[in-house]
């Protein structure tokens, strides 16, 4: 298991920039590929981007492509998701989540406890 906390989340304008944080414990942060979700109020948790263990290969949601960028300090056990012209639809509860990536599976197993980002229009 990986300890996740995620930090940077607060209230910025409709296009406003925002870095978040996810911070990595417990075990090695290069054994897992990476991904941020998001929950937005009323609405289910979708993914948001996703990076590989290396860091070498990403992907994004079209809602976000463009806007925000996934990155990776595996030195720093600390990933980041760069936010960019933020619009009122990105309000959302933000979580980092790690798979390992040996997995033959492709269930995201540990999860921070979130970082809210609320944008207003």
């Amino acid at each position: 298991q990986v300890h996740l906390v995620e930090s940077g989340g607060e209230l910025v304008q409709a296009g406003g920039s925002l870095r978040l944080s996810c911070a990595a414990s417990g075990r090695t942060f290069s054994n897992y590929d990476m991904a941020w979700f998001r929950q937005a109020p009323g609405k289910e948790r979708v993914i948001v981007a996703t990076i590989t263990w290396s860091g070498d290969t990403t992907s994004y949601a079209d809602s976000v492509k463009g806007r925000f960028t996934i990155s990776r300090d595996n030195a720093k056990n600390t990933m980041y998701l760069q936010m960019n012209n933020l619009k009122p639809e990105d309000t959302a509860l933000y979580y980092c989540a790690a798979k390992l990536r040996w997995s033959s599976r492709n269930d995201y197993s540990d999860w921070g406890q979130g970082t809210q980002v609320t944008v207003s229009s």
